[in-house]
């Protein structure tokens, strides 16, 4: 299987081939080589997470053409060892973060079954959900600290050829800023599910109950798509 290779933090990062063919223009794009060189010098100087070879994680695991759902967060997380490339997922053998704990609370009250509590979510990805953050990389202690440096224009052009490009996709969209950068997506091809954010926050205010899990397979099995094991 041939890989498109980006070279960042000195090593080389590999991006799963199908996602190639959609994104390969981004790549030659003047503010991608402004992010990499930023990238590979935050590396270089202090601690970043996740660790290079993960950066794609979620592109590796979730081919395009694969992709049944889209769920959206922001940044990696920036404690040491949680961030693997998943949104809202942790490696495994770390504390599993509230977020994450409200959204197994919310499995097994939509479904009724007793979710496997494992944060790192690799199962999902590997059954076509693209556990997508806006920020593929943060600075250890430094919540938000590699917004506005070029990635969020890289995953909005990902949000957007997947809707063009593809339909019945399910989007979860949880919290403002999920629900801002899901904006473009085409609502007449595909279900967008919005609520509050899990966060231990906000997730009496809309996420619990929202029912998205069961809401997601009704519509994928309705349009002759296989169901999420969640």
């Amino acid at each position: 299987m041939w890989y498109h290779v980006i070279d960042m933090a000195g090593i080389s990062v590999k991006l799963e081939p199908s996602w190639k063919v959609v994104l390969g223009d981004e790549f030659t794009k003047p503010y991608f080589g402004t992010l990499t060189d930023f990238v590979k010098s935050e590396y270089k100087s202090t601690s970043i997470f996740p660790q290079p070879k993960d950066i794609f994680k979620a592109f590796d695991l979730c081919p395009f053409n694969e992709v049944r759902v889209v769920i959206l967060g922001q940044d990696p997380y920036h404690g040491k060892d949680q961030a693997n490339g998943l949104c809202f997922a942790v490696c495994n053998g770390i504390r599993i973060p509230p977020s994450l704990v409200n959204i197994f609370k919310e499995i097994k009250s939509d479904l009724g079954i007793e979710p496997l509590v494992d944060g790192d979510l690799s199962r999902w990805a590997k059954q076509g959900v693209l556990l997508l953050n806006s920020t593929l990389t943060v600075r250890a202690g430094q919540p938000g600290s590699h917004q506005g440096y070029g990635w969020e224009e890289f995953t909005d052009t990902v949000v957007r050829e997947l809707s063009k490009n593809k339909e019945h996709i399910v989007f979860m969209l949880w919290g403002n800023y999920a629900k801002n950068k899901g904006a473009s997506i085409d609502r007449t091809k595909h279900l967008v599910l919005e609520s509050a954010h899990p966060s231990p926050f906000s997730a009496y205010s809309g996420f619990f109950g929202s029912r998205h899990f069961s809401k997601a397979n009704k519509y994928l099995k309705e349009n002759g798509l296989r169901e999420v094991d969640w």
